[in-house]
């Protein structure tokens, strides 16, 4: 199994371009905008290689090897559910607040392969692709992202009618050994930090789009890729202290530009086909499998909100008031109801003709289309019983190394069951979850986390059963 230490290692130096204020970073494991969330990137890896983790992150592959559990192509229920546990593990590890962990893709990649004949119908090597890479990650536990999403420059035009055709990631030239590709994709969570990216497009391509109807495995480190970095939180982080979350679990979100990158033949899944392009997400279980992950993920971060309220409660001595219960029983329902729903795709998924296991639609979708105003509803909860001492929390860490000031602090920023210290240093982190930069960044990211939600709320209409619901009335209107 990939250690902690064997994933800095790897990407220490490795070429990879990585661009932030105007520079290009020369190494993603110490640079300060990178730094924390590669050691919580390498944690997960230590997590999963620990002896005692073994039989919750790992399961045996048909060679006999042990690989991470998200790689593994569930055939029942219970082995849907051995992924939700691994998941799970590697959430609570980081607070369900890095969203691009190494097991998003990687269940993506166990959805491909669980299809590889979807590949296939353009030509077998595309199926052999699809295995060979599969195999190669799972066997390596490599760290891969994605960019499947076009740019925002003109969305009122498809792709090949865009004032440039190459401003979105398409090909530009075919060779005997592979394919050049130009352009740019977003949005690249996590590049800065992963193996490779999988470039692809979610979104419905057009007649015309042909070019950029593709699926690569493209390495971070490849010549004439450049990733452009949002500004990071983490940069500015005085200290786990102050910044607790943001300073760790800053995964940064970047927009990818391939500047004529060569792509081998055997790391194309894809190659310029629109109707391949939209079946890999539908008609293979790597929408299903990546998102049961994500919201896995997600009532992890949940409970975390919970547990860091419930603990703000305690320490001001609110936690009996009947309005604060009733608050916490609305922030307890809401987390239920996503956990439930997360158990429901298992309890109701489906078996098909080739024995994979697919979680239930309906019950995944339907959390998915309700994510955006559940979670703001969450966060205004936490801000409401944090109250206004958050707002006028100590300026840092340093004003309790200060004599005078550290004794004011004590006195007068205190709680009965609490030091000055522990108060102050949950309230800090209750801030960095409502209302830094990253809480702000956390907020648009659920709220857009699988796509426009009328994007999200089309998923759920075509996965509910309304033939059933119909039947209900025309069995009234059958009584005459």
């Amino acid at each position: 199994m990939r250690t902690g230490s064997e994933y800095l290692a790897s990407i220490k130096n490795d070429g990879r371009r990585v661009f932030i204020d105007g520079e290009v970073v020369g190494d993603v494991t110490t640079h300060p905008a990178f730094c924390g969330a590669t050691r919580s990137i390498a944690h997960l890896y230590d997590i999963a290689a620990a002896p005692e983790n073994r039989e919750v992150m790992t399961y045996t592959t048909e060679t006999g090897t042990q690989a991470l559990r998200c790689f593994q192509i569930p055939r029942s229920a219970a082995e849907l559910g051995e992924r939700r546990r691994a998941a799970e593990k590697w959430a609570e590890s980081t607070c369900g607040l890095m969203g691009r962990s190494p097991d998003h893709v990687g269940s993506f990649l166990a959805g491909f392969a669980a299809k590889p004949a979807l590949f296939g119908s353009a030509g077998d090597h595309f199926a052999k692709n699809v295995s060979r890479f599969y195999q190669y990650a799972r066997d390596n536990s490599l760290y891969a992202t994605y960019a499947i999403v076009p740019p925002q420059i003109d969305r009122s035009k498809p792709a090949h009618q865009q004032s440039d055709p190459t401003l979105y990631a398409g090909v530009v030239k075919e060779r005997d050994d592979g394919i050049v590709l130009r352009g740019a994709q977003q949005l690249a969570t996590g590049a800065a930090l992963a193996d490779y990216v999988y470039l692809s497009c979610i979104h419905p391509l057009t007649p015309g789009d042909d070019a950029y109807a593709n699926g690569v495995m493209i390495p971070v480190n490849a010549p004439g890729v450049k990733i452009y970095s949002r500004r990071s939180f983490a940069s500015n982080a005085t200290s786990t202290f102050d910044y607790p979350l943001s300073s760790r679990f800053d995964e940064t979100d970047a927009l990818l530009v391939l500047d004529d990158v060569f792509v081998p033949w055997e790391n194309v899944f894809i190659y310029r086909n629109r109707q391949i392009c939209w079946d890999q997400w539908w008609k293979a279980p790597s929408h299903s499998y990546g998102n049961h992950q994500a919201q896995t993920r997600y009532a992890t971060k949940l409970r975390f909100m919970l547990g860091l309220t419930k603990h703000i409660n305690e320490l001001t001595g609110n936690d009996a008031l009947p309005p604060v219960q009733v608050q916490m029983g609305e922030m307890a329902a809401i987390a239920t109801i996503v956990e439930s729903m997360v158990l429901a795709q298992e309890t109701q998924s489906y078996i098909d003709e080739d024995g994979i296991a697919w979680p239930s639609k309906q019950a995944l979708y339907s959390v998915m289309s309700l994510q955006s105003q559940l979670n703001p509803k969450m966060v205004d909860i936490v801000r409401e019983l944090s109250g206004g001492s958050m707002i006028m929390l100590p300026s840092s860490v340093h004003d309790y190394e200060n004599p005078e000031t550290a004794a004011d602090l004590e006195r007068y920023v205190s709680s009965p069951n609490a030091s000055s210290r522990k108060r102050v240093a949950l309230l800090k982190m209750a801030w960095d979850v409502i209302g830094t930069e990253f809480a702000g960044r956390h907020q648009q990211y659920e709220k857009f986390y699988g796509g426009a939600s009328f994007l999200v709320k089309q998923n759920m209409a075509r996965a509910y059963d309304f033939g059933r619901a119909k039947q209900l009335v025309d069995n009234v209107l059958a009584l005459g």
